[in-house]
């Protein structure tokens, strides 16, 4: 799959079903603080919730939503921060999806938002999540041990973070 063939807009009320899907992926889940077994209803329930200053992007591929990322906006003190969140259904993960949801979002903090710092975590384990990042200028920033429960276990996060115009 070529990148014309991954749309990327923005996230819509119909959307929701494949999300529930994207979201409920086995890798998905060991890669994101996503718990599993969440229903479309309960999705529905917390997008209904208004969020201010969060930007909701999509990948689609035939028409189907097949990634989803996320872009928080700080506020006062903070912002000129930005915190970012992704996930890439299981079939599609290493064919250029997240690789155009990152490019969307980087381009949105820095040529809409005039965000100076995007920031994220990821299992320190994720090597693959870790690479991509590092693609887009993030670099490592600290560890944080034993962050959160997963699979059984407790786990490693890094916290990550790009700097635009520096």
């Amino acid at each position: 799959m070529s990148s014309p063939d991954i749309v990327i807009r923005g996230q819509e009320p119909e959307d929701l079903p494949d999300l529930t899907e994207v979201w409920n992926q086995p890798q998905v889940i060991w890669g994101t603080l996503q718990l599993p077994f969440v229903s479309v209803d309960s999705r529905r329930t917390r997008n209904a919730m208004p969020t201010p200053n969060l930007t909701r992007l999509v990948a689609v591929v035939d028409r189907k939503v097949v990634g989803a990322i996320f872009l928080t906006r700080f506020e006062n003190r903070r912002a000129h921060v930005g915190s970012i969140g992704m996930g890439v259904h299981d079939a599609y993960a290493g064919r250029g999806v997240g690789t155009a949801l990152m490019a969307a979002v980087v381009d949105l903090s820095d040529r809409w938002l005039n965000l100076k710092r995007l920031e994220l975590q990821v299992w320190a384990d994720n090597a693959r999540a870790i690479a991509l990042y590092e693609r887009f200028g993030f670099e490592r920033e600290g560890l944080l041990r034993a962050e959160g429960f997963r699979d059984g276990a407790y786990a490693d996060s890094l916290t990550m973070a790009r700097l635009h115009g520096l």
